[in-house]
C-alpha cells in the first residue's frame, strides 16, 4: 500500500473491524523503493480498554508516516497492518498467529496492556520472533528472551513505582496517615496494587479499606459508599481505562468529596477534563513540558500529534505517558533495524541486549532482568484540567508542585 488515509479515531474502529488497516505514507514513494516492510500488531480498538488504546493507533499512524516520508526502513516503505484485538487476550493470540502465518509480516509490535501482551508473546517465542511492546506491566512474567518493552518500570515495578508516589505524599503538604486501596482485577493493575499494599505497610500508613472489583465492572455505587464510610486520608486507585472515571462519577452521586487519589493507568484525557478529576494523581513516562520536551524525537511527535488529536476528537490532545510509550517501541524498532540493516529477528534481538535507544521517553536499555532496564516512572498531577508532572522535583513541570484538595 503507497497511500494512507487518516480517519479519526472514533471512526477508526469501524474500519478495522474489516479486518485490519495497512499504513504507509503517500509521500513515501519518492522516498523509498522496493517491497514494503511489513510490521504487525493489534490493538484493542473496541472494548473497554479502546478509550486508551486509540492513543496507541494515533502515535503508530504519525510514525508511520514520518518513516515513510524519510528513508522507511532499509530504504523500503513501512506497511503497518493493524488488527482489532477487541480488548480480548484470547483473540489476540489468534490474530497474531494470522499476522505471522497469513499477513507474513517480517517484523511484530505488541498490542494495547498486559493481558494481550502476553498473548501475543507466547506467539512470538513460538515463531521466534521478536517483540517490541509498549504496556506490559507485570515484568516477573516476562519470561521470553525476544521481548523488549518501553514501559519502563524497571524489573521490581510493584515496589519502586509505590515508593516514588508515596515519597511524593510524603513530601507534599498533607501526608496521609490512612489508605485505601481500591482495585481493578485486570492483570497489571492488581499486581501493582498488592504491591503498594505492602509498601504502604512498609511506609507506616494504615489500611483502612482493601477492595477488588472485576475487569469490566461498571457499577462503582457499592465501592463509592465503602470508600465513604472508611473515610481515608488518600485513596489508591488500581484502575486502567475509564474505571476511574466511573468510581469518581459513584462518589459524586453519593456527595462524597473524595481526598487526593491516584490512579494508575487511566485513560488521560477523561480524567483530566473530568471535574472531580481535578488533582488527581497518576503514573507517568512522559508529559508534555520541558525537561521531556528536549528528549530525541519528541518535537515531532508533539507537533504533529497535537494537530492529529484536535482533529481525531480526542479529549486530551497533548502528548502524554501513552502517545510517547507507543512512539518509543516505533523508535526502538527504527534503530535495531538501521544499525543491523537486517530485518533477522535474531541479529535485531542480539542488538537491542546489547545497545540502549534514545527515546521520547528518554535512553532505554534491555540488559535488565527479564530484559527490563530502569524505571522511569513519575507522579503527574491534573492541575486546571491538564497533566503536570509533580514528581521527582527534577521532573517536574516549571513551577510545579503537588496540591493537596
Amino acid at each position: 500500500m503507497n497511500s494512507i488515509r487518516l480517519v479519526s479515531l472514533r471512526s477508526l474502529a469501524a474500519v478495522v473491524l474489516t479486518g485490519g488497516m495497512a499504513l504507509a505514507a503517500g509521500s513515501a514513494i519518492a522516498a523509498t523503493a522496493g517491497p514494503a516492510v511489513k510490521i504487525g500488531s493489534t490493538l484493542a480498538l473496541t472494548g473497554p480498554l479502546a478509550a486508551t488504546a486509540l492513543i496507541h493507533k494515533l502515535a503508530g499512524e504519525i510514525y508511520v508516516e514520518q518513516l515513510n516520508k524519510k528513508n522507511g526502513l532499509l530504504g523500503r516503505p513501512v506497511e503497518w497492518t493493524v488488527k482489532d484485538d477487541q480488548s480480548k487476550p484470547d483473540l489476540a493470540r489468534t490474530l497474531y498467529e494470522q499476522l505471522i502465518t497469513v499477513d507474513k509480516v517480517d517484523l511484530l509490535l505488541g498490542p494495547y496492556a498486559t493481558g494481550a501482551i502476553l498473548s501475543a508473546m507466547g506467539v512470538a517465542q513460538r515463531y521466534n520472533k521478536i517483540l517490541v511492546h509498549h504496556t506490559f506491566g507485570i515484568p516477573s512474567l516476562a519470561k521470553y528472551d525476544g521481548h523488549f518493552p518501553t514501559w519502563a518500570i524497571g524489573a521490581d515495578a510493584a515496589t519502586t513505582y509505590p515508593g516514588t508516589l508515596f515519597d511524593a505524599l510524603a513530601a507534599g503538604p498533607k501526608p496521609p496517615k490512612t489508605i485505601a486501596i481500591v482495585t481493578s482485577k485486570f492483570p497489571s493493575v492488581h499486581f501493582m496494587s498488592v504491591g503498594a499494599r505492602e509498601v504502604a505497610k512498609k511506609r507506616g500508613l494504615k489500611e483502612v479499606l482493601y477492595l477488588e472489583w472485576e475487569f469490566g465492572n461498571r457499577d462503582f455505587g457499592p465501592i463509592a459508599a465503602r470508600l465513604k464510610d472508611a473515610n481515608p486520608d488518600f485513596i489508591w486507585v488500581g484502575d486502567i481505562a475509564l474505571e476511574g472515571n466511573l468510581l469518581l462519577d459513584a462518589m459524586k452521586k453519593i456527595d462524597y468529596k473524595a481526598p487526593l487519589n491516584s490512579h494508575l493507568y487511566p485513560a488521560p484525557g477523561p480524567l483530566a477534563k473530568a471535574p472531580e478529576g481535578n488533582l488527581a494523581l497518576a503514573a507517568t513516562i512522559f508529559e508534555q513540558h520541558p525537561p521531556f520536551t528536549t528528549n530525541a524525537g519528541t518535537a515531532e511527535l508533539v507537533k504533529i500529534f497535537n494537530e492529529r488529536a484536535v482533529k481525531a476528537g480526542l479529549p486530551d490532545t497533548t502528548v502524554e505517558t501513552q502517545a510517547a510509550a507507543s512512539f518509543a517501541a516505533w523508535q526502538v524498532i527504527e534503530a535495531a533495524v538501521t544499525a543491523t540493516k537486517s530485518l533477522d529477528d535474531k541479529v535485531l534481538g542480539d542488538w537491542l541486549k546489547k545497545n540502549q535507544v534514545d527515546t521520547v521517553q528518554g535512553r532505554l536499555r534491555f540488559n535488565g532482568p527479564n530484559n527490563y532496564g530502569d524505571d522511569l516512572m513519575r507522579v503527574k498531577q491534573v492541575q486546571n484540567g491538564k497533566w503536570v508532572v509533580v514528581w521527582p522535583k527534577e521532573w517536574a513541570a516549571p513551577g510545579v508542585k503537588l496540591i493537596a484538595p
